[in-house]
């Protein structure tokens, strides 16, 4: 018997902290395309915290700390490439990180927040002419939630 359940992923909101602060964001190298957060595949043997910790340092070389769960993001359709359930965690970095593309990532943009929102309000949420990847753009404005309420996403969605 073949079991077909859902992949585990992580995902990071790396915020870094100042005036104005930012948010990190990596252009993928791979499809499907757009603009996302550090994230990736959980290896079998691996902790959630470990595999985000991993995962930002391996496409961005930043070390994160992790300082939130925000949520779990299970929706069969949020990887065009197959059903993935994704534990997202907040973090910052120092206020002089500078990261650098790498793995997965072709690039690395830091995202002021007010530019943030603007992205989030578009019709279809974009930055520099390219999409959101997956289901980030919910994940963003579900952070921004969060960082003016302290309230996360309701555990029914």
């Amino acid at each position: 018997m073949a079991w077909r359940n859902p992949t585990p992923t992580v995902d990071v909101v790396v915020v870094r902290p100042g005036t104005p602060e930012a948010v990190l964001l990596i252009r993928r190298r791979n499809p499907p395309p757009g603009w996302a957060l550090p994230g990736g595949f959980v290896d079998e043997g691996e902790r959630l915290a470990v595999a985000a910790r991993r995962e930002v340092m391996e496409e961005t070389g930043l070390e994160v700390e992790l300082d939130a769960l925000l949520h779990v993001y299970s929706d069969p359709t949020r990887d065009p490439r197959k059903h993935t359930m994704s534990t997202v965690y907040v973090g910052r970095v120092e206020r002089d990180a500078a990261p650098v593309a790498g793995d997965d990532a072709a690039d690395v943009l830091w995202v002021e927040v007010d530019t943030l929102r603007d992205a989030l309000d578009l019709p279809t949420p974009s930055l520099h002419g390219a999409p959101l990847a997956f289901d980030h753009a919910t994940i963003l404005a579900d952070w921004l939630h969060f960082r003016a309420t302290g309230q996360r996403p309701p555990v029914s969605r």
